[in-house]
């Protein structure tokens, strides 16, 4: 490991490590088992002879765990191995409708509810046997349903009770659309991670000739629920913030909320300047393309999309277009959702994959160390925008 990445895991391990990738996530749990079945074995410790550190060094750190279906649908949740005593991280992706099963001879592909509720299975499975744990949802189920505005379900909240009472001790998510949905549950451990760094990275290893200052970049959050994502990246990177405004027409409803009348843009001139548009999801797409007109309309240079998890629920035709057109340059999102072949054959797709930090927090939880460096990683990001600048000649 780099020097940037060594961290003291000198403490006993929480417990004998495990990883359970639904098959939701299985590309995902292998990338991260890799990691630390490599940093284990380059890893050397005194301790190893010690009891306590009984299988921390083996091949293979994933536990088999199936969900299997009967003919009408129904499932149950089955541990190919024993876990007693384990500490388990359990990784779900909501989000992955490739997945299908049979239901009375249909062929059903498989929503968030039914991804959650594996979950819940291989949980009960794992009977209260394990030591520790961890459930690592990267799209936070039901997470857009985080508060109530009429006579509303609170799915969320209800959610993450549930998960608690089954006995699990952390729940890890990435970048939640409101992380105050915590505060249901504020004795336990919650996470949400953001992407930062990999976002920063990826687009510092795909553009050679960006400034990286205030008068030739600017960050710009899409609405004003993003406003602190947009802080702070800007913050860290020394730039200016712009952010749009939604306005609504409150008087209808279609598709389940108000319709957007127009974009309303607060910051200063982005004419010239390349712009970083920065937000947790792109669903339809919809709301960030009409951001990225905007900006060209204002004769901004290179337009940038960052984007945590890539729905694309209406598919990719529109991003297309809008590349062709030239209101975006490059598209950034995470493996941490269901990616198509398709999306990532793009010319302007950028993968951002984060199964490496996915096994670092891993690996340091194992260890009961703190992930504090892990979720502000504005020193990781601050030395890769001075090696690019001094590679590029702005230093």
């Amino acid at each position: 490991m780099s020097n940037e990445e060594t961290r003291n895991l000198e403490t006993i391990p929480v417990g004998k490590l495990g990883i359970i990738p639904l098959a939701s996530c299985a590309e995902l749990g292998r990338k991260v088992n890799d990691y630390l079945v490599e940093w284990r074995r380059e890893r050397e410790n005194e301790h190893h002879s010690n009891i306590a550190f009984e299988g921390y060094q083996r091949d293979n750190y994933i536990i088999s765990a199936k969900v299997p279906r009967f003919g009408s649908g129904e499932a149950k949740g089955v541990l190919m191995e024993s876990v007693r005593g384990y500490d388990l991280y359990l990784l779900v992706d909501v989000c992955n409708y490739s997945l299908t099963y049979s239901l009375c001879g249909q062929i059903n592909h498989m929503s968030p509810d039914d991804h959650y509720q594996d979950l819940k299975r291989v949980i009960a499975a794992v009977g209260g046997k394990a030591r520790s744990l961890t459930v690592i949802m990267p799209f936070l189920y039901e997470g857009r349903q985080h508060r109530r505005t009429g006579r509303e379900s609170l799915d969320c909240s209800i959610a993450l009770h549930e998960l608690i009472n089954m006995g699990v001790n952390n729940i890890i998510t990435f970048d939640a659309h409101d992380p105050r949905v915590q505060n249901s549950i504020p004795l336990n451990g919650f996470e949400t991670v953001q992407p930062a760094y990999q976002f920063i990275k990826g687009l510092l290893r795909t553009e050679k000739d960006l400034l990286l200052d205030s008068d030739h970049m600017m960050i710009i959050s899409p609405d004003e629920g993003g406003m602190s994502r947009a802080v702070y990246v800007a913050n860290v990177l020394g730039l200016d913030m712009g952010m749009f405004y939604k306005r609504r027409d409150y008087t209808r409803i279609v598709n389940g909320r108000n319709p957007i009348v127009a974009h309303d843009f607060l910051g200063s001139d982005v004419e010239g300047k390349d712009v970083i548009i920065i937000d947790d999801m792109i669903s339809s797409g919809d709301s960030v393309l009409e951001v990225a007109m905007e900006l060209k309309r204002r004769k901004a240079r290179k337009i940038f999309v960052f984007s945590t998890f890539g729905l694309f629920t209406n598919g990719l035709q529109k991003f297309d277009k809008a590349y062709e057109e030239g209101y975006i340059t490059r598209l950034l999102t995470t493996n941490l959702v269901y990616q198509t072949p398709e999306l990532l054959s793009k010319p302007y797709y950028v993968n951002c994959d984060m199964s490496k930090y996915i096994a670092y927090i891993i690996d340091t939880l194992n260890h009961d160390s703190s992930i504090s460096n892990l979720l502000s990683p504005i020193d990781r990001i601050q030395r890769r925008v001075k090696q690019y600048k001094e590679e590029h000649g702005q230093l």
